[in-house]
Formats: structure tokens, sequence, C-alpha cells
């Protein structure tokens, strides 16, 4: 079984096959975004460090990942220029941007970290996802590896921010509030048409 199968990963809308099929006809989009992903994931972890600066589990386990994203963006900004691509403007991550205004309002302040925390670990899940469509349909025996090697890290940061969450959380309230995540990931899908020249 796959890393990133859906039934270990939990999420509840498989990514539909044809998006690969769109993606492999907008390669320089969908690496520009990903690019910009990349630089995004180091930036929320550097926002979290700094936010809860006092938990140290937190500091300690997102310190090298901030590295280690920005790893990333240098190795997707290595594959462009290979190709002779641009990194052009950034984009709007709509998918993103609906998980983050679903944010419960009102919860208790020691609870915030909770939803921030399953935010993130969805982003991964989702992107394990994807990175896995990618690595498996793309005609390109390189891009399949490049893709397949991004698959396996996503899976580890999204099990780490789940981790995280039950270091400060009981086991059974991050059980729910994952369950709670998955299903506003859900709607948040339905809002938005599967685009080849976007990663989410």
């Amino acid at each position: 079984m796959s890393t990133a199968d859906n039934s270990i990963l939990g999420l509840k809308m498989p990514t539909d096959p044809r998006w690969v099929d769109l993606a492999s006809i907008s390669l320089e989009e969908i690496l520009t975004d990903h690019a910009f992903c990349e630089q995004k994931a180091a930036t929320q972890c550097i926002s979290l460090i700094q936010k809860y600066p006092d938990r140290i589990d937190l500091v300690n386990a997102l310190s090298p990942i901030v590295t280690e994203e920005w790893g990333h963006f240098r190795m997707v900004w290595a594959e462009m220029k290979k190709r002779g691509y641009e990194l052009g403007k950034q984009r709007k991550d709509d998918y993103v941007n609906l998980l983050i205004q679903n944010e419960p309002k009102g919860v208790p302040g020691e609870e915030k970290l909770l939803h921030k925390l399953m935010i993130c670990a969805l982003i991964e899940a989702r992107s394990c996802e994807r990175f896995r469509l990618l690595s498996e349909g793309l005609e390109e025996e390189a891009l399949r590896k490049f893709y397949y090697k991004f698959m396996i890290s996503e899976a580890g940061h999204y099990r780490m921010f789940i981790d995280l969450a039950e270091k400060y959380y009981d086991e059974q309230k991050v059980r729910d509030a994952w369950k709670l995540w998955l299903q506003i990931e859900t709607k948040v899908l339905e809002q938005l048409t599967p685009r080849g020249d976007r990663m989410h």
C-alpha cells in the first residue's frame, strides 16, 4: 500500500486522477505553484515558532522543517531552471485560504494551536496525495522519481503535525479535531474546480 494511500492519510475525497493529465500539460505552472507552496510551508513553520516560542517540543520539531521546506523550494527551483522555466508570480492558494477561513471562531485560546496544527497536517496530507499521483502518472521517469521523494517527505510532515498535537492535547480531542477538519476539507474541495496549474 502506498505511503500516500487515502486510507492511511484519512482523506475523505480522493483527487480526480485526471488532475495529473491537466498538470502534465501545465508543467511549468505546476512547478511554479509547487515552488511557492514550499516557500509558504517554511513561512508557516516560522510563524508557528514565533507565535508559540514557549512550546519547546514545537520549536524543536519545526526548526529543522523550516530548513527542509526551504531546501525543497531550492530543489523545485533547480528543476525549473534546468528546464528553462521562469519562477513567475506567486499565486493565491484558494484551497489553503478557504481552510484558514474555516478555522473555528470563539474557541478557547489554549485550543487555537490544535486547529492550526490540524490545518498544517491536512495541507501536508493533501500535498502528499497529489505528489503520489504525480509520481505515478507523469510520463517522464525523472519527474516521477522527483515527486516520489516529495511524497515521502510530506507523509512524514503530516505525521509530525499530528504527533505534535498529541503532545499538547488529549488523544481523543485530536482525533475529533481531525475528523472535523476532514469534513471541512471535503466541503472546501467541493467549492473548488480542479486545476492543472495548481498543486491544491
